[in-house]
């Protein structure tokens, strides 16, 4: 049945279905670093129009990337008992409709690129490959998780040049300590997968290196990450707020490690999901009070 003569209730559902196939909800990781980033741009609360743009680029963005992962590791899903109920996989959504959602969604993100500036639009297409690159990386090298942490990174390179129209050095700390942020949860993330990464000749690095090191290194890149964190706070000179934000940042760290053991995996969605989505909201809370105060 067509997607247009379908009851409204039928409508819901199926708009449910395209949000849970992007995980909707965990556009919390990303936009709050690019609002973040927004508010150091402008040294201060953006106008709404700057706002309502980046929100629509970010959003539209998010959606094409995961609706573009979604469709190149299809098969691969279906292999792997964790995620064969996902919508592709299981049936629910047609690979045409899925496509016809990512081809959507990335004429929204050009469209609000345009809207930006002439630089975000210029740099739009390279967005668009990060996130076709991304899906294949997993095929060929265990440095994937860092491939995605720089995808994301667009995230606040992007609203930075939104405000400005310009590709400035001083965003870089902030964008860095997203890749570090984003690679090191995905470290965990991709320690449900280690044996069925093994056996199907994925590349990540639990699967290259074991859980152990796995932890460690995710660890370390959260290390760096907070310390990315302190060199932005010194060379926008951040006052008190965001260092307390930093605070409570590096405890959210600790805990969310804590939380995940060589052992016991049993609380990792509790880690992945949770705690990084408290982390982006804290430093984009802390950043706005800063600008506020």
């Amino acid at each position: 049945m067509s997607l247009f003569r379908t009851p409204v209730s039928a409508l819901f559902y199926r708009a449910r279905l395209y949000l849970r196939m992007i995980k909707f909800s965990h556009s919390v990781f990303a936009l709050p670093f690019a609002f973040t980033a927004a508010l150091l741009a402008a040294g201060g609360i953006p106008s709404w129009d700057r706002i309502f743009w980046i929100t629509a680029a970010m959003v539209s963005g998010r959606s094409a990337a995961m609706g573009l992962n979604r469709v190149i590791d299809m098969r691969i899903d279906a292999l792997n008992p964790r995620t064969s109920g996902r919508e592709i996989p299981a049936g629910r959504i047609r690979v045409s409709e899925a496509l016809f959602f990512i081809l959507v969604s990335a004429a929204v993100f050009v469209y609000a690129a345009y809207r930006l500036n002439p630089l975000c639009l210029a740099l739009s297409p390279l967005a668009l490959s990060a996130f076709v690159l991304y899906p294949y990386t997993k095929r060929f090298t265990w440095l994937s998780h860092l491939v995605l942490g720089t995808a994301i990174a667009g995230a606040p390179i992007g609203a930075w040049i939104a405000i400005r129209g310009t590709f400035d050095p001083e965003i870089m700390p902030l964008a860095l300590s997203v890749v570090f942020w984003l690679g090191g949860f995905d470290i965990l993330y991709a320690l449900q997968d280690v044996e069925f990464d093994r056996r199907f000749s994925l590349h990540s690095i639990p699967a290259r290196f074991g859980v152990r090191r796995a932890l460690l290194l995710s660890r370390l890149f959260h290390a760096l990450t907070w310390c990315l964190l302190l060199l932005t706070a010194a060379s926008f000179g951040l006052g008190k707020a965001f260092y307390v934000g930093l605070v409570v940042v590096g405890g959210l760290l600790i805990h969310e490690h804590r939380l995940v053991k060589e052992d016991d995996l049993s609380r990792l969605d509790m880690a992945f999901f949770n705690m990084n989505g408290y982390i982006s909201l804290t430093v984009f809370a802390f950043t706005l009070l800063d600008v506020v105060l």
